[in-house]
């Protein structure tokens, strides 16, 4: 039993991803989910069709590694964070929608939050600002406004979760005993969890009208007593423990073995998250960052981590390829940017959901600027790869003054890390050398070292550590001169998508 089925449940897809013991994939399947968009700045995905969209994938992946479940030691799941589930436990069946972390209808929520209780007394709990992209407004908003959901909490029967909590519980029995727990890593996410005690917050809880009953258990990342067994007659068709659980960027940043205090990565999927960790002690940010939990294994103290957080990345290319058609697939973004020498001056700031990190600006909306007759859909594409890259330029300047120490490289993962044109530009904006493992699939790695260490089938997080492998490194060939140049302009237009929203 050397194997290990890690489950990435992501803003866009679901896959199941097979690790043996060397940390090498055996096999994958991936299955894409619907993004349904009901009104301006809302943004949700249906429950069960993810649910079915993850026993589809666990059945296919299974089957093109030609394993049964008696090679399968554990199952590892890791998530997007944020988005919020509340379903019936009676039925299994949920009251409404996930509401998807970019969603943005929470803001008159967050806006009493802040008249009500206070950013800094919610940064001081939870290490997180007042801000539409955390699950606890989501929560308040469920409650108020989706009938019948109110009344179920207070008879203990509505439950609420992000995705690792309505998995888990749907692969552990559902209506016939589900385990209904969450880690640290996803609670830290709520603006519900004391970031020191690592438990529910009575005062937030008060504070957003959310019933404890409805929420999931804690329990660490990496759990030897397990989150909860399969169902026999469940996808894996035997009883395995689920033993890790990572929201996906504390879990990317485990797969890239940052175990030591101040490593740190970026993660470039549908957002781009920059994590650094700060070890046992919680750092607060005086620069727009979040303080969150990065992992805490077994009764070790919690390992803590700062983080910047971008709201729009990969969704940026998607975009692009969805809505305005200028290419068919998303890997053709790359050929279409190196039509062109340069981004003609074109700056694109994709604040769809407004902006996260360093800025926390819910009003701002997304600009093209710089526009003039010589530019083409090939500048568009350049400054779309561009936009990226400057977003992580952002975190990276305030991560260097928080932490009050230079980053001196940085290790990249995600699924734009196979875009040379982004990690060679991404180099260049930041004057240090980005490196690309070998496995890119770090999230899904996360999670399954989370499971195999519970289990076993790896010791410690040493011998995870030396199974990391690089790839290739990108080094800065751009001067100093023109870099800073590129950024003043981008800087610029950054300020010009500034409280579009009234």
């Amino acid at each position: 039993m050397n194997h290990i089925l890690s489950i990435d449940q992501g803003t866009t897809s679901t896959r199941a991803i097979i690790f043996n013991d060397s940390g090498a994939i055996v096999a994958s399947a991936q299955k894409e989910h619907r993004q349904i968009y009901p009104k301006p700045g809302w943004v949700e995905h249906d429950p069960l069709e993810v649910l079915a969209n993850t026993d589809t994938v666990i059945r296919e992946a299974m089957g093109k590694a030609n394993i049964t479940s008696k090679v399968i030691a554990a199952v590892g799941i890791t998530n997007q964070r944020e988005t919020t589930v509340i379903w019936d436990k009676r039925t299994g069946k949920p009251f409404c929608n996930a509401i998807v972390w970019q969603d943005m209808r929470t803001d008159t929520i967050c806006a009493s939050l802040e008249k009500s209780v206070g950013g800094a007394t919610i940064r001081t709990h939870t290490g997180l600002p007042i801000a539409t992209y955390f699950s606890g407004p989501k929560i308040a908003w469920v409650l108020k406004n989706i009938p019948g959901v109110k009344e179920a909490a207070k008879k203990g029967d509505a439950l609420f979760g992000t995705m690792d909590s309505w998995l888990i519980w749907n692969l552990t029995g559902g209506v016939n005993g589900g385990a209904h727990v969450t880690d640290v890593t996803n609670a830290s996410r709520m603006m519900l969890m004391n970031l020191r005690t690592l438990a529910w917050d009575d005062e937030l809880l008060r504070a957003m009208h959310v019933p404890r009953s409805m929420l999931p258990a804690i329990r660490p990342s990496v759990d030897k007593n397990f989150y909860g067994m399969t169902m026999a007659d469940g996808p894996f068709g035997a009883s395995i423990p689920i033993a890790g659980d990572l929201g996906d960027q504390q879990a990317a940043l485990f797969g890239q073995a940052c175990f030591v205090k101040g490593m740190s990565k970026n993660t470039y999927g549908t957002g781009c998250f920059f994590l650094m960790n700060t070890g046992t002690t919680p750092v607060f940010s005086k620069h727009g960052l979040i303080t969150t939990a990065a992992y805490k294994i077994g009764n070790s103290p919690a390992v803590y981590a700062l983080e910047g957080s971008v709201a729009v990345a990969g969704a940026l290319v998607q975009w692009m390829r969805d809505n305005l058609g200028l290419i068919e697939r998303s890997e053709d973004i790359q050929a279409l940017a190196r039509t062109v020498a340069d981004n003609g001056d074109v700056y694109f700031v994709p604040a769809f959901s407004g902006l996260f990190a360093p800025y926390w600006k819910m009003n701002a909306r997304g600009i093209i600027a710089g526009l003039t007759r010589f530019a083409t859909k090939g500048h568009i594409a350049r400054a779309v790869i561009e936009a990226t890259a400057y977003q992580t330029r952002e975190l990276y300047d305030a991560m260097v003054k928080d932490a009050k120490a230079k980053i001196p490289l940085l290790k990249v993962d995600g699924g734009m890390v196979r875009d040379e044109l982004l990690m060679q530009f991404q180099a260049d904006m930041l004057g240090v050398p980005v490196i690309r493992p070998k496995v890119t699939e770090t999230t899904a790695l996360g999670a399954a070292y989370a499971a195999g260490l519970a289990v076993g089938v790896w010791n410690d997080t040493d011998t995870l550590a030396k199974q990391w492998r690089e790839d290739k490194r990108f080094i800065s060939s751009m001067e100093t001169k023109k870099r800073d140049a590129l950024y003043r302009s981008w800087k610029k237009a950054v300020k010009r998508s500034f409280d579009w929203v009234e």
